[in-house]
């Protein structure tokens, strides 16, 4: 094993899983990004959700985190070139605004966007009524996790939206930045959330509009 090698850092107890999803994602960026690179990325991506407190599937939730942030980086650094516009939600906690943003956009656009969201102070799960609201509609975010930003993220997004993370959302010149003034559905009762999920749904119709993709609804 090289000296240099990022999984000999990581704990002794994550090191299986570690090289578990590096051999899928390696497979899977081959060309793109060298093993070293993959690894280092997964243990970071790991050691996020960890601190976070993030629960559920953990091994999963790293695999699709590094994936997201592997293909942001391949996208900063020209090694893949795509039409899909790429829209980032930036909150507090992400456990309720923006993954409800990115459940609407995706929903909306389909394939015709890469959407991410994240947050400067990551929940450990996801608002269970923002959940509920969400489902109420058609759109199933049960699956996802809370999660920070990373800088390769949102270098690599065309339209970046803030709500509510004032100073700790990141600024990078040239970016497209909306600052939206939207309720944090935290601790409200389902009711109360409705109208939130539809506020935030008519301002993601509007980028959507914007970027010129068709919503499928």
């Amino acid at each position: 094993m090289s000296v240099t090698d990022p999984v000999s850092t990581a704990p002794l107890e994550t090191r299986t899983l570690i090289r578990r999803v590096a051999n899928r994602l390696c497979s899977e960026f081959a060309g793109t990004f060298g093993e070293e690179t993959i690894q280092r990325y997964i243990v970071e991506s790991y050691a996020s959700l960890s601190d976070a407190k993030v629960t559920g599937f953990i091994p999963l939730f790293t695999e699709r985190f590094t994936r997201q942030r592997l293909n942001a980086l391949a996208r900063v650094e020209g090694k893949v070139t795509t039409d899909r516009p790429m829209v980032v939600f930036l909150c507090v906690h992400n456990a309720g605004r923006s993954q409800m943003a990115a459940g609407w956009m995706q929903h909306l656009a389909g394939e015709g966007v890469e959407v991410f969201s994240g947050g400067s102070d990551p929940a450990s799960v996801i608002n269970h009524s923002a959940i509920t609201a969400m489902a109420e509609i058609g759109i199933d975010i049960a699956g996802e996790f809370p999660k920070p930003w990373t800088d390769e993220i949102v270098r690599a997004a065309d339209v970046i939206v803030t709500m509510g993370c004032g100073d700790a959302c990141p600024v990078f010149p040239g970016k497209r930045y909306l600052d939206w003034d939207v309720a944090d559905p935290a601790g409200l009762p389902l009711e109360q959330v409705r109208p939130i999920r539809d506020d935030i749904g008519a301002r993601v119709h509007s980028i959507a509009e914007e970027l010129g993709i068709a919503p499928r609804l």
